[in-house]
């Protein structure tokens, strides 16, 4: 990652409550997935596919902000 986009997360999860959502959301999806794929917890293939489908859109969602959010910083800069 790029200094740039480090700096762009770090704000985004002090200032902005829905991107924090987001992120929190999808760490929590990340924890369940990788719990489900080490056996420690027993997750059916299908939620477990969902899960997975929820924390892409999640990160898609995340990244769109990011991105929004470097272009306005650059378009002051």
């Amino acid at each position: 990652m790029t200094e740039q986009y480090v700096h762009a997360v770090e704000t985004l999860l002090a200032t902005n409550f829905n991107f924090k959502r987001l992120y929190d959301k999808h760490s929590q999806l990340d924890e369940q997935v990788n719990a489900a794929y080490e056996g420690d917890i027993a997750v059916d293939e299908m939620s477990l596919e969902k899960m997975k489908k929820e924390k892409l859109y999640l990160k898609d969602q995340m990244e769109r902000m990011i991105m929004e959010f470097i272009q306005s910083n650059q378009a002051v800069a």
